[in-house]
């Protein structure tokens, strides 16, 4: 918790020195002055924003990306209202820079109500009927198409870059356009860096197994050229698939099922615009790989050894559960809970009987076809577990969250229940 207090109130800082070298070196009116402050705020918040949308992965290990991704929106989401109170009471006597701060804003109103549609769970994950128009509307707007909608914010920054520079109140002053320009091109470095420059850095492999796993789920195992050393149970990767004319280069989250640091296996639930299409990616096809990423086994590393692990398990959401399962089973008292479609569907259920048979194993897995109810929990987990236990939950967007509802109902603090939504 106070790592990410102190990880969001870095928000607050990130502004500052904008903000007062240009109190000390501006003579403008005090009005004034505040509302070109909410300006320079709002500017360093949306480059902030862009700094984080390159995840970072000591980052994710310091706080987890749910939480770099929460900022990075609601960052966005500030900068937009400081925006618009900037650009209704302030004025400038240049008309091309009152036409950049016009444009920069609509642009960027309109690129955050697209993202908060197509690329955020925050509101979308919790209504059948706008997942279901998400859908629909993915026929055109496929995931490779949005991000690039989502760039749009690069042109944003260049126009307000701009629109400050013609603005003679702010381009007078030496020091304060030299900390300025610093902050921009600092920001726009890290991210070109990161997005064109550094792909060839990260880990790469080979497509050596693409198999079907039940109806819709699909197993794709990628030989890599160089061990995963960091990689740790319940981690997940950033994957592009290079060269195949089945899918895009785009960057896309799998889990890892084992803990297998040389070969990654990956067990992909096919829902989306681009996991539908990976059934036909080649073997041999080349892959880069971001990450690991994930922080599943810190989480458990600061529980006590005595507290059960319960992991719950929905579908293709197994995956990463049973990387923790294999690397805990004989270590503490776990209870696997996994939820299927069909009977058919369950294609762990020798991989979780093995674990269950290992000498020392402390594993109890359950297979269900059909979500599991609050009833079924109360029969199968012991009231240790749910008193004290620290739960996992990995699944659709729809079904993690009712589980959440559920757990709370019976009793389980928000503190001890962790989740990962399979959003793409």
């Amino acid at each position: 918790m106070l790592r990410k207090l102190l990880f969001w109130s870095f928000a607050v800082v990130f502004p500052l020195p904008l903000v007062f070298t240009y109190d000390f070196v501006a003579t403008v009116p005090p009005s004034l002055k505040f509302y070109i402050f909410l300006g320079l705020i709002a500017y360093a918040w949306w480059l902030l924003s862009i700094a984080l949308s390159v995840r970072p992965s000591w980052l994710d290990r310091l706080v987890g990306l749910p939480s770099v991704y929460g900022l990075h929106g609601m960052l966005g989401v500030l900068a937009i209202a400081l925006a618009y109170v900037h650009r209704d009471y302030s004025y400038s006597p240049s008309q091309l820079a009152r036409d950049l701060g016009d444009w920069s804003f609509y642009a960027a109103l309109g690129v955050l109500c697209f993202s908060v549609f197509f690329l955020s769970g925050w509101l979308v994950d919790r209504s059948r009927l706008l997942l279901r128009a998400k859908g629909l509307l993915e026929i055109v707007f496929r995931h490779r198409l949005t991000v690039w909608i989502h760039r749009i914010n690069l042109v944003v920054v260049g126009m307000i870059w701009l629109h400050a520079h013609l603005l003679v109140r702010v381009n007078q002053h030496f020091w304060f356009m030299m900390l300025f320009d610093l902050y921009t091109v600092t920001v726009l470095t890290i991210y070109a860096w990161k997005k064109w420059i550094a792909p060839d850095t990260y880990l790469r492999g080979t497509v050596m197994i693409n198999d079907a796993l039940g109806g819709s789920t699909r197993r794709i195992s990628v030989d890599l050229d160089s061990k995963a050393a960091t990689l740790q149970p319940g981690d997940f990767f950033f994957l592009s698939f290079e060269g195949s004319s089945s899918v895009s280069g785009e960057w896309h989250p799998f889990s890892v099922t084992d803990d297998n640091q040389k070969i990654l296996t990956f067990t992909i639930r096919q829902h989306g615009d681009f996991t539908r299409r990976l059934d036909a990616v080649e073997l041999g096809t080349r892959v880069r790989l971001e990450g690991p990423f994930g922080r599943f086994e810190s989480i458990v590393q600061k529980r006590d050894r005595e507290a059960p692990l319960v992991l719950v398990g929905m579908g293709a959401g197994v995956s990463p559960l049973l990387s923790l399962a294999a690397a805990h089973h004989t270590s503490r008292e776990i209870h696997l809970l996994w939820a299927v479609r069909s009977p058919e569907d369950a294609y762990f259920r020798d991989v979780l009987k093995e674990y269950e048979g290992a000498p020392g194993s402390r594993l109890q897995a359950t297979v269900n076809v059909g979500r599991f109810r609050r009833e079924d929990l109360a029969g199968i987990l012991p009231a240790k577990a749910i008193s004290k236990g620290a739960f996992f939950i990995v699944g659709p967007n729809l079904a993690v969250l009712a589980n959440q509802r559920m757990l709370r109902r019976m009793g389980v603090s928000a503190r001890r229940i962790h989740q990962e939504r399979l959003t793409m």
